[in-house]
């Protein structure tokens, strides 16, 4: 019970963390978040099918691969995860006034605590949504931190959604991707237990 419940607290927390970042800081500029949204960008750009609609269908298909490669345990905390975000992004986007700041500070503060954000949940077995899936996928078979390969596939998808739709904002997507996955290998290499041990104390 203990661990459900420490669990469902990194999840509310990783959720409601990325969501703020995305919400506040990234969005306003239209600075994609991660690979899904680009992925949803190409379906509306040649399916012509809504962009709401567009991210479910993406994160609709991690959620089949991380059945598939990951359980149904962590099909549904990903569920959580992405209500929770979904939710975030709306709640700061509608209660609070924050005035459009210089890009390249939103842009490092946003990259920040969606790293957090997405690294909380990483870090406990849960993907973030979206490419986040397949990122933990490579992850969880080949022993090593996510956030290489998120890094990695989020690049990819930003250079074919930039190749066929706009170069505007690559270099804001690519910087922000750089650094929101080096706070993610961060959170992830952190061990928490560890504060409350004497014995980490002492080293």
């Amino acid at each position: 019970m203990y661990n459900f419940f420490r669990k469902n607290g990194f999840v509310i927390a990783g959720g409601a963390i990325q969501g703020f970042g995305m919400g506040l800081f990234l969005f306003p500029h239209a600075i994609p978040s991660g690979g899904a949204g680009g992925l949803a960008v190409l379906l509306n750009y040649f399916l012509h099918l809504d962009m709401g609609f567009s991210l479910w269908i993406v994160n609709f298909s991690m959620l089949v691969l991380a059945i598939k490669f990951l359980g149904n345990r962590c099909a549904i905390w990903t569920m959580v995860a992405i209500s929770v975000t979904s939710l975030s992004i709306y709640f700061f986007q509608n209660t609070i006034s924050k005035p459009l700041g210089n890009v390249w500070v939103d842009l490092v503060i946003g990259s920040l605590f969606l790293g957090t954000g997405v690294g909380l949940l990483l870090r406990e077995g849960v993907s973030n949504g979206g490419v986040g899936v397949i990122a933990l996928i490579i992850s969880t078979e080949r022993n090593i931190l996510p956030g290489r390969p998120l890094f990695w596939i989020n690049v990819s998808i930003f250079f074919i959604t930039a190749l066929i739709i706009s170069w505007d904002i690559i270099i804001q997507a690519l910087i922000s991707q750089w650094i929101s996955t080096k706070v993610v290998d961060y959170v992830c290499g952190i061990r928490f237990h560890q504060v409350y041990t004497l014995g980490w104390r002492k080293k």
